[in-house]
Order: structure tokens, then sequence, then C-alpha cells
């Protein structure tokens, strides 16, 4: 069962090698690395912070939608959201931010140069402590 986020100071990221992974469902050109969090789908519990890259070339083929909320700030490179439903498609460069709340439908996605995203993933709107 997910906890809430674990307490972690600033440490080294790696960017090459340990950690990065496909997600399910993904190409083995897109990789993850999960920052902090317990996420648990199956009981809509939990949050988790990611990184998520697109080497160059990398995309998807069907639209993404989920019962979860999600915030996701694009820190490097080029996303292009390829739409549905006769829409033309868009490019968006680094520093542009998307907030989905759940049941919102999204992509397909590609990346002409690779871009690295900050994915923020949680069931429950964040309610500050202070």
């Amino acid at each position: 069962m997910p906890s809430e986020k674990e307490h972690k100071e600033f440490h080294s990221v790696a960017m090459d090698g340990e950690g990065w992974h496909s997600p399910p469902g993904y190409p083995p050109d897109i990789e993850q690395k999960i920052l902090a969090g317990g996420f648990d789908a199956d009981h809509m519990m939990g949050s988790r912070t990611r990184l998520l890259r697109f080497k160059p070339g990398a995309h998807t083929t069907v639209a993404f939608v989920h019962d979860y909320w999600e915030e996701v700030y694009l820190i490097s490179g080029d996303l292009i959201v390829d739409g549905g439903d006769g829409q033309h498609p868009a490019t968006f460069l680094s520093h542009t931010y998307a907030c989905r709340p759940p049941g919102i439908y999204h992509g397909p996605f590609r990346s002409e140069t690779g871009c690295l995203l900050l994915e923020f993933h949680y069931y429950a709107s964040p309610v500050a402590p202070w």
C-alpha cells in the first residue's frame, strides 16, 4: 500500500543508467525514473513524482486517459501532441506546463529531438500542510 512521499534531501539524480525503465504500455525509447512516492493505480491511492524522457524520434500511438491528476513540466527538448479528431499537431518546447484532471484524453505524443518531462501523478488534490 502506498504511503506519503518519503523525505529526501537534495541528492544527485543519475540521468544515465540506473533507475530508468520503460513504463508498462510504452515503447522502449520512452523511459521513466521514479523520484519519489508510492503509487497504486489498482487501489486508486498514492502519488508519484517521475522524470519521463523521450529519445529522439520516440512516439506513442494512442491517446492516454487515466483516473488520476497529472501535472507535466517540459524541462527540455520538444514534445509534439499529434492530437486527434482532425486536430493539427502542436509542438511545445522547454518551459511549458500542463495540468490534467482525471478523464482527460491527451496525446498521442512524439519528439523529434528528444525531451525530458517532470511529472506529478496523484489521486486527490494535494492539500497544503500550512
